[in-house]
């Protein structure tokens, strides 16, 4: 009797180990001040089937990412949503970034973005609100690496901006 009382509560363990899946929801986005091109660039790391929900719901339920159709029509929408959810003020001052471009790589999107004509900076603000819409427990981490200072920032709903002085 016992060898079927131990087989019964593994069974269980091993059922409830297995439905309780959790999954993170994580963005890296990448900034990088280049002084000598007067440049501010810029990747964002998004998983695709993450990103590709927050397409579908916000734009076109038929959106499918990485099937090599439909290319320009989803390079608008993730430049529309992108330039919407990320906000950069260099010296205090609003910048506009301008979007360069997507790859795919397995089950990521780098995301390529740009701010042209930044001859120094001062202070840095980041505003990163990615995917914040569609999940809840979204984290956004910022790795910066301006004027020679590494700076990392996990921005959540709650606390969304980064701001470094120099």
């Amino acid at each position: 009797m016992k060898p079927i009382k131990y087989l019964l509560i593994f069974s269980l363990f091993a059922l409830f180990s297995f439905t309780a899946v959790h999954k993170y929801y994580v963005s890296i986005t990448q900034i990088e001040y280049v002084k000598d091109k007067q440049s501010v660039q810029i990747i964002t790391r998004i998983f695709v089937d993450d990103f590709e929900k927050l397409l579908r719901k916000r734009y076109d339920k038929t959106i499918v990412l990485n099937d090599g159709k439909d290319e320009t029509l989803i390079d608008g929408y993730i430049k529309k949503y992108l330039l919407q959810k990320l906000e950069i003020n260099i010296n205090n001052t609003p910048k506009t970034l301008a979007f360069i471009g997507k790859e795919y790589d397995d089950d990521i999107v780098y995301c390529y973005l740009e701010i042209e004509n930044v001859k120094a900076i001062n202070s840095f603000e980041v505003k990163n609100t990615l995917l914040f819409d569609v999940f809840p427990d979204q984290k956004n981490i910022v790795r910066n690496n301006i004027n020679g200072k590494n700076k990392t920032f996990v921005l959540i709903p709650e606390k969304d901006k980064g701001l470094l002085n120099f």
